[in-house]
């Protein structure tokens, strides 16, 4: 089965970072590229669909995502 997931990729001073938007739980994949980090998220999401079920996809999917800038207290 294959299903179309949001994903948003961060790139940082030392790689990437890769997580899924809409899953259950926490996954996020990592590499020194683009490429490795999507890669990494891939085969991270699939073990986790295989772990927990079909349950951790949302039954409504992500249909926009927006990133912003907000101000918090720290």
């Amino acid at each position: 089965m294959f299903r179309d997931i949001k994903v948003i990729v961060e790139k940082h001073f030392d790689g990437y970072v890769a997580y899924p938007l809409g899953l259950k739980g926490v996954i996020i994949g990592e590499g020194n590229t683009y490429e490795e980090a999507l890669s990494d998220l891939k085969s991270a999401i699939s073990f986790h669909i295989e772990t927990f079920g079909e349950t951790v996809l949302d039954d409504y999917p992500v249909m926009e995502a927006f990133v912003i800038d907000t101000r918090v207290s720290a």
